[in-house]
């Protein structure tokens, strides 16, 4: 069955850049933002991260906190956060992607006629209390830090 909005988020440790564990639990209190991507430094997935980057002053002045998803390891999320200033923690789910998939974020896609297992570009906002407050299954990369402003009122 799909994860539907006011559902519990699940709950996940995951390291980060720096290789220190994150876990969703701890974070109780603040609105988290959880973004599953594809690939560090593609166009794409550089246009989301940027974004986020660039609505950084309104995220951070709502105590929100947000954490990049992919299934790159520590070496490739240091040099995207490095190449492009993100101020946020980008997180390793390596194959098979157990927490993308907790979040039906990872699974067969289509590209150039072939297909392959690949981590979805999904969106989750998980309330303070760690239910999911918002889900986005079609990303615009482009807009997505500013769509999540808009929709929970705070743009």
């Amino acid at each position: 069955m799909a994860l539907q909005i006011g559902d519990p988020a699940p709950d996940f440790t995951l390291p980060d850049q720096d290789g220190n564990p994150v876990t969703l639990s701890s974070l109780r209190g603040q609105r988290v933002v959880i973004y599953f991507y594809p690939k560090d430094d593609t166009p794409g997935c550089t246009k989301e991260a940027c974004n986020f980057r660039d609505q950084w002053s309104a995220i951070e002045e709502k105590s929100m906190v947000v954490l990049g998803i992919s299934k790159d390891g520590a070496t490739s999320h240091n040099k995207f956060i490095k190449k492009y200033n993100l101020p946020f923690s980008l997180l390793s789910d390596e194959e098979p992607c157990p927490i993308a998939a907790s979040y039906e974020s990872y699974g067969l896609k289509k590209f150039m006629g072939k297909e392959y297992m690949g981590m979805m570009r999904h969106t989750f906002v998980v309330d303070p209390i760690g239910n999911l407050e918002l889900i986005y299954l079609k990303v615009k990369a482009e807009t997505m830090a500013d769509q999540i402003l808009k929709d929970l009122k705070l743009a």
